[in-house]
């Protein structure tokens, strides 16, 4: 892992890093809020003929569920704001990520755009880049450690709920996607559907063992999945289309995201625990 070195110098380029970061930042999220309905803008639920209000697809969650953007809002913005301290310019964590985390909002405001346009497909295509990028992201977090608790929550809870929530989103967007371009009716796909949920499970299982070594990055990633599976569940519960089958698909996958990391963070404990000599004396007598 990086460590930091106190002599560092910062140099013209971590600082016009830092002040691009945090400009581009406020840009990209006032473009995302306009975007999304903030300040006379069109909902997203509205754009696209509907295509992803919360009765499209078995998959769309309903529409609480969105409520997750004013927290990652928040913790975009105080990322911005604690990577342009003066302090964090050679930051090594910052130095590695901010560039990435910039560009992913760049592209969330990007794929706000396409779909207010109708033109699903793209929307698919840049939420999947939107991913990969928070991915990679995540993986440098792994490399390095926080300088202190405000820099674990600016980055490692921040990159956590953004990655885990648009994970999620990729899933419903492709649900909508889809049936937009078939025709088919919100209630159809059943199968598809659970399957879809399936594999969302397992990509949950996954990242909570990728990224046990950073357990705030993993259990805020596996909290944001656990949300909006829990309203996609709440959805068919509910709302329509209604789908009993869906809903406890969804359930289960909500109830694996939650669970997983702090699984896969009891398991690596348990892993780091040294090896007991039983033929030791000592040990043998404390156990008799």
């Amino acid at each position: 892992m990086t460590t930091r070195t106190s002599t560092a110098i910062a140099t013209a380029a971590d600082r016009w890093r830092q002040g691009t970061v945090a400009a581009g930042a406020l840009v990209a999220m006032a473009g995302a809020a306009w975007g999304s309905g903030a300040f006379g803008g069109t909902a997203i639920a509205d754009a696209a003929g509907g295509a992803l209000a919360a009765d499209a697809t078995l998959l769309a969650p309903a529409s609480p569920a969105f409520g997750i953007w004013s927290a990652i809002y928040v913790a975009l913005a105080l990322f911005a704001g604690v990577q342009a301290l003066p302090s964090r310019a050679t930051d090594p964590r910052m130095r590695s990520v901010s560039w990435w985390i910039l560009a992913s909002m760049v592209l969330n405001a990007a794929w706000i755009g396409v779909v207010q346009a109708g033109w699903l497909w793209a929307s698919v295509l840049i939420i999947a880049v939107l991913v990969a990028v928070l991915g990679m992201v995540a993986r440098r977090l792994t490399l390095t450690d926080a300088a202190n608790p405000l820099d674990l929550a600016a980055t490692e809870i921040t990159v956590g709920l953004y990655l885990g929530w648009s994970a999620v989103a990729t899933v419903a967007n492709v649900a909508a996607a889809g049936r937009d371009a078939v025709g088919a009716d919100a209630a159809e796909g059943t199968l598809a559907a659970i399957l879809a949920l399936a594999v969302v499970s397992v990509i949950a299982a996954t990242m909570a063992v990728a990224l046990r070594w950073r357990p705030a990055l993993a259990m805020s990633a596996g909290l944001a999945m656990a949300w909006g599976l829990g309203w996609i569940a709440a959805g068919r519960a509910e709302g329509d289309p209604h789908n009993i089958a869906v809903m406890w698909a969804a359930g289960v996958a909500a109830a694996i995201a939650f669970a997983a990391p702090f699984a896969a963070f009891d398991f690596r404990r348990d892993h780091r625990l040294e090896p007991v000599d039983l033929t030791d004396e000592d040990v043998s007598q404390r156990r008799a």
